[in-house]
């Protein structure tokens, strides 16, 4: 395939999208797609994504066009990139990142066409405010490719638009399956305040850290800091390199630490790629993270990444040696107190249903998926037969029907260090 390929979509649909106030009619009869399979080809594009950014839906750090390049240039060794730009009547309308990488099911080695997150968020999807018309026009535009790959599976969906992109999948000819992918614990900061927030944890709960937040002053010289720069464009950049250095300290001594197979922040396999996008958030002003010190000896950190209100909690640890004092409870109190100062929206806590997750947050929310299995595709058929036979069973009947190949430096399950 040529590294760059233009392709008129054929076809007499018209799609309506709404942005605002305004209708406007897309003719996908004059639509064009143009696949991208490299950083280089993309590179023109940037500034166009970036434009796009604003307007897109749950669009977050992931989104950006900085992550993708980041992403790419340490894990797309193996896999084949394709993002498709979509134009309509001369206008670019929106931007669908793809990539081709091979997972691993019983049914053998699996070739799957998919967002290139890799778990390390919770959304994802087109870049740009006319999802529903883009996603039409780049599965119409794959249909007529030929096909390199065994399976379409797009994960991390927001529910919204798990109809609509259905729908589309559909409009092409194809079969479309929808069904959950990941549940994360989120904390939504919009519809009361830190005391009406705080009076609806429970008795125990804010007993318990009001407790350990006694002990700690009592015992120590306790400080809270928190830095979250606004970015080049308001000449505010700076990444901290100190701040980051203690949340690394921080992780080897959690217990995490140890897993031969982790993602911490300090882990080998992801430590070049996470100290990278850093810098970059700290440039693009989506930085946020947070560290809780006794006697200026670094114990406990949060560390997320922050856009339009919505924070996502991308790690968090604490010292175990510190365990008892109980110092990653009275950090997340600090944060979440500060948090409703400042005016942030909500603070995505990541999946996995750990007790502290569910003390601390206000609700849950679901993430889909949206797969299709071509008939010629026999192993895709064989993955989509494990996970009937696995949804008919329940979560426990067969072992293993969902294991993907885990790559070095993927977030496959984004397990946090356990808040102490």
């Amino acid at each position: 395939m040529h590294p760059s390929i233009s392709r008129r979509v054929n076809n007499i649909w018209h799609v309506a999208c709404v942005s605002g106030r305004s209708t406007f009619l897309w003719d996908l009869s004059m639509a064009e797609v143009v696949e991208i399979n490299n950083l280089e080809d993309l590179e023109p594009y940037r500034l166009a994504w970036n434009a796009l950014l604003h307007q897109t839906p749950r669009s977050s750090f992931f989104h950006t066009y900085h992550w993708l390049e980041n992403y790419w240039q340490h894990f797309g060794h193996d896999q084949r990139l394709r993002v498709l730009v979509i134009l309509a009547n001369g206008s670019l309308i929106g931007i669908i990142p793809l990539c081709v990488r091979t997972e691993r099911y019983q049914v053998g080695k699996v070739q799957v066409l998919g967002y290139p997150l890799g778990d390390w968020g919770t959304w994802y999807g087109p870049i740009g405010p006319n999802q529903s018309a883009s996603l039409t026009m780049a599965l119409r535009y794959l249909r007529n490719q030929p096909r390199d790959w065994d399976m379409l599976d797009l994960r991390w969906v927001d529910p919204a638009l798990s109809s609509r992109v259905s729908r589309a999948i559909q409009n092409v000819g194809w079969q479309s399956h929808v069904g959950s992918y990941q549940q994360v614990s989120v904390i939504q900061f919009g519809n009361t305040d830190w005391q009406g927030y705080n009076a609806a944890l429970s008795k125990k709960w804010r007993h318990e850290i009001g407790r350990q937040a006694r002990v700690l002053e009592r015992n120590y010289k306790v400080s809270f800091e928190r830095h979250r720069p606004q970015g080049s464009s308001c000449g505010e950049n700076d990444p901290r390199w100190d701040l980051f250095d203690d949340c690394l300290a921080i992780s080897e001594r959690s217990w995490q630490s140890e897993s031969k197979t982790g993602n911490t922040l300090c882990h080998g396999n992801v430590r070049h790629f996470l100290s990278t996008s850093h810098r970059i958030a700290s440039h693009l002003g989506m930085l946020d993270m947070a560290v809780l010190k006794l006697d200026n000896q670094p114990v406990a950190f949060q560390y997320n990444y922050h856009y339009d209100g919505q924070l996502y909690g991308l790690r968090m640890g604490f010292d175990r040696s510190f365990a008892r004092e109980g110092p990653g409870k009275v950090l997340m109190s600090r944060l979440i107190e500060d948090s409703f100062s400042r005016g942030d929206m909500s603070l995505d806590l990541g999946i996995g249903d750990f007790d502290f997750k569910r003390r601390f947050r206000t609700s849950v929310e679901t993430s889909c998926r949206t797969s299709c299995y071509p008939w010629t595709a026999w192993r895709s058929q064989g993955v989509r037969l494990t996970r009937w036979i696995k949804n008919q069973l329940g979560p426990g009947g067969i072992s293993g029907c969902n294991s993907h190949i885990k790559k070095d430096g993927e977030c496959r399950s984004r397990t946090q260090e356990i808040t102490s």
